[in-house]
């Protein structure tokens, strides 16, 4: 007779004390950062550590101009189905081949990379807490909460210098789609956050706290 649980889901049990820990914020507000140092302040081979950004779908369908075109800061734009499925991988002791994405190409690359079971899972993102069955996974969720026009800069210096971008297609993307999608996800999903921590990874205090809670879960 079924229980209605399935293989996977019991599996999954079996595994303690595994903590998902999720790093949210706008564009350019200091989440690598945030994340970075937390990796650094435990020991980067205490944590399993995605970026959302790597679950942009697949666009080899499209030509490379209708790729530079996709919004790639609404919800959509992500296969975050695929990250819900890995993170339950992980959680279950199993390990997993997260994508990885070419922002240059504006798209998913043909390497993978293998992140092993830990049992603290830092994932970041600008727009995890907007998908309900990934934010429900999540034992503790931050927001980096930084002015826009901080973002902004951010943004420009990284989009020109990281991924050849052009000074005009980067702020008609900022205007176009990133203001305004960040206005209507970001911002709202910060009301879902158990620690917000105004200026990034400089916040000494706010670090300090989330390091201290993080290394208590991992000695647990």
């Amino acid at each position: 007779m079924s229980t209605g649980a399935s293989l996977a889901e019991l599996e999954e049990t079996r595994v303690p004390s595994v903590s998902v820990i999720g790093v949210a914020g706008g564009t350019g507000s200091g989440k690598t950062t945030v994340s970075s140092r937390i990796w650094e302040a435990v020991g980067r081979e205490r944590l399993a550590y995605i970026q959302h950004d790597n679950y942009y779908r697949d666009q080899s369908h499209l030509t490379p101009e209708e790729r530079a075109q996709t919004n790639y800061d609404h919800p959509d734009s992500l296969e975050t189905s695929l990250l819900v499925r890995h993170l339950r991988e992980l959680r279950a002791g199993r390990p997993i081949d997260m994508p990885l994405y070419d922002f240059a190409a504006h798209n998913r690359g043909p390497e993978t990379q293998r992140v092993k079971p830990a049992k603290v899972i830092l994932v970041e993102g600008i727009l995890i807490y907007t998908e309900p069955a990934l934010r429900e996974l999540m034992d503790m969720r931050i927001f980096v909460d930084t002015d826009a026009d901080l973002r902004f800069i951010r943004r420009l210096r990284r989009d020109m210098v990281e991924r050849g971008r052009s000074l005009d297609s980067v702020v008609k993307q900022y205007l176009g789609s990133v203001r305004p999608m960040h206005m209507e996800f970001v911002e709202p999903s910060k009301r879902y956050a158990d620690i917000i921590v105004p200026q990034g990874g400089n916040n000494r205090v706010a670090m300090e706290m989330i390091v201290s809670r993080v290394q208590a879960l991992l000695n647990e």
